[in-house]
Protein backbone atom coordinates (compact mmCIF):
# COMPACT_ATOMS: atom_id res chain seq x y z
CA UNK A 1 0.00 0.00 0.00
CA UNK A 2 1.26 3.39 -0.85
CA UNK A 3 1.88 5.80 2.39
CA UNK A 4 -0.48 8.27 1.06
CA UNK A 5 -3.23 5.58 1.55
CA UNK A 6 -1.95 4.44 4.37
CA UNK A 7 -2.10 7.99 6.21
CA UNK A 8 -5.79 7.78 5.18
CA UNK A 9 -6.47 5.50 7.85
CA UNK A 10 -4.71 7.01 10.43
CA UNK A 11 -4.71 10.38 12.18
CA UNK A 12 -0.91 11.60 11.77
CA UNK A 13 0.52 13.18 9.05
CA UNK A 14 1.99 11.80 5.86
CA UNK A 15 5.51 12.80 7.05
CA UNK A 16 5.08 10.88 10.09
CA UNK A 17 3.22 7.79 8.46
CA UNK A 18 6.56 7.60 6.50
CA UNK A 19 8.85 7.79 9.45
CA UNK A 20 7.01 4.96 11.12
CA UNK A 21 7.60 2.83 8.23
CA UNK A 22 10.99 3.66 8.08
CA UNK A 23 11.55 2.57 11.65
CA UNK A 24 9.23 -0.75 10.49
CA UNK A 25 11.36 -1.39 7.48
CA UNK A 26 14.85 -0.88 9.47
CA UNK A 27 13.41 -3.25 11.90
CA UNK A 28 13.19 -6.00 8.55
CA UNK A 29 8.93 -6.07 9.25
CA UNK A 30 7.65 -4.63 6.35
CA UNK A 31 9.58 -3.76 2.58
CA UNK A 32 9.08 -1.39 0.15
CA UNK A 33 8.99 -1.52 -3.96
CA UNK A 34 9.34 1.27 -6.00
CA UNK A 35 6.69 1.44 -8.46
CA UNK A 36 6.87 4.65 -10.81
CA UNK A 37 7.52 7.62 -8.50
CA UNK A 38 5.17 5.82 -5.45
CA UNK A 39 7.04 3.58 -2.67
CA UNK A 40 4.49 0.21 -2.17
CA UNK A 41 5.09 -0.90 1.57
CA UNK A 42 3.93 -4.15 2.69
CA UNK A 43 3.97 -6.78 5.71
CA UNK A 44 7.11 -9.12 5.58
CA UNK A 45 5.61 -12.20 6.91
CA UNK A 46 9.18 -14.01 8.14
CA UNK A 47 10.26 -10.38 9.83
CA UNK A 48 6.52 -10.54 11.88
CA UNK A 49 7.69 -14.05 12.34
CA UNK A 50 10.48 -13.08 13.80
CA UNK A 51 8.88 -10.45 16.40
CA UNK A 52 6.34 -13.42 17.36
CA UNK A 53 9.27 -15.42 18.37
CA UNK A 54 10.78 -12.67 19.98
CA UNK A 55 7.90 -11.82 22.18
CA UNK A 56 6.94 -15.47 23.13
CA UNK A 57 10.77 -16.25 24.27
CA UNK A 58 10.88 -12.55 26.04
CA UNK A 59 6.93 -13.51 27.70
CA UNK A 60 8.50 -17.14 28.63
CA UNK A 61 11.07 -15.91 30.41
CA UNK A 62 9.37 -13.13 32.55
CA UNK A 63 7.07 -15.23 33.75
CA UNK A 64 9.57 -17.89 34.86
CA UNK A 65 11.32 -15.03 36.82
CA UNK A 66 8.29 -13.99 37.93
CA UNK A 67 7.72 -17.88 39.35
CA UNK A 68 10.90 -18.21 40.56
CA UNK A 69 10.47 -14.55 42.20
CA UNK A 70 6.99 -15.94 44.03
CA UNK A 71 8.55 -19.32 45.11
CA UNK A 72 11.65 -17.28 46.57
CA UNK A 73 9.30 -15.15 48.73
CA UNK A 74 6.88 -17.85 49.89
CA UNK A 75 10.04 -20.08 51.07
CA UNK A 76 11.28 -17.00 53.00
CA UNK A 77 8.09 -16.60 55.20
CA UNK A 78 8.03 -20.16 55.79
Amino acid sequence: MAVGKLAQRFPISRPAVSQHLRVLKDAGLVVDDAVGTRRLYRIRPEGVAELRAYLDRMWNDALTAFAAAVEQQQSEEN
